[in-house]
């Protein structure tokens, strides 16, 4: 039992530091991308409008970074479900580190964690309103240059009121990680409503065969708080060596299991 035990802890940590260093990785790559996106976009929906955007100087205007994030997500869709959210979103590897810092953890089955995800729906049904009803409006006059406080400064000096309500909402609630772990990851984020509504289509995937018990082990380790193929599963692979009944498979899903 105890060398099972070293086993699965051993495998835990090759599979997390893997994760790790790719999510650093894409941290590194569409970092600085994030930051305008929350705090320098003039537009009231981020990431949309990159190549018609006045900030020249943000990372959205190189076109390689652009096309090829809204390409990287519906591949990564199709070949593994959520697996953006858990492997290669800077924003989600944010919300993870604070999620280790978060007071409660939510990793037990409650009413709340089955109703809560629908957050998401609602928020990317705001976004589309925004997005396409809207058309996107510009809210916030640009800053080009200055340093990095001074920056932001003047961007929200210059910026309107639901510019601000807006970034007031993303921060409130990315910083709100340190009471719920992964709050805006599980129950707010578009993006994650997005994929969540396509991630069945997925060729490859961490699911649950017949074996399962449904001891809740893989519940307990997961940052999502969720069980492999179901609501919120990112396919991060951090439950594949905790099963004691090995009923968990990263592979393509048969209808059989």
């Amino acid at each position: 039992m105890a060398n099972q035990t070293e086993r699965i802890k051993q495998g835990e940590s090759f599979l997390t530091k893997l994760r790790r260093g790719t999510q650093v990785a894409m941290l590194a790559i569409l970092g600085q991308w994030a930051y305008y996106g929350i705090f320098r976009c003039p537009f009231l929906v981020p990431f949309v409008n990159c190549q018609s955007c006045p900030v020249i100087t943000c990372w959205g205007r190189i076109t390689s970074i652009f096309w090829g994030f809204w390409l990287l997500l519906p591949l990564s869709v199709l070949l593994a479900g959520r697996s953006f959210c858990g492997w290669l979103c800077p924003g989600g590897f944010v919300n993870q580190m604070l999620g280790r810092l978060s007071l409660y953890k939510l990793r037990e089955r409650s009413r709340f964690i089955r109703v809560a995800p629908a957050g998401m729906v609602i928020s990317l049904a705001a976004v589309a309103i925004i997005w396409i009803g809207m058309d996107n409006p510009r809210m916030m006059v640009p800053i080009r240059v200055g340093e990095f406080w001074d920056s932001i400064r003047l961007s929200f000096q210059h910026a309107s009121f639901a510019w601000l309500v807006r970034t007031a909402i993303i921060l409130g609630l990315t910083a709100a990680g340190l009471f719920v772990a992964n709050l805006w990851c599980r129950f707010v984020c578009p993006t994650g409503g997005l994929l969540e509504l396509f991630k069945d289509m997925a060729i490859f995937r961490v699911f649950k065969t017949s074996a399962c018990n449904d001891c809740d082990a893989c519940r307990r380790v997961c940052e999502m708080g969720t069980r492999p193929d179901e609501t919120n599963c990112t396919n991060c692979g951090d439950c594949l060596q905790i099963c004691p009944v090995q009923a968990i498979k990263f592979a393509k899903k048969r209808e059989s299991e």
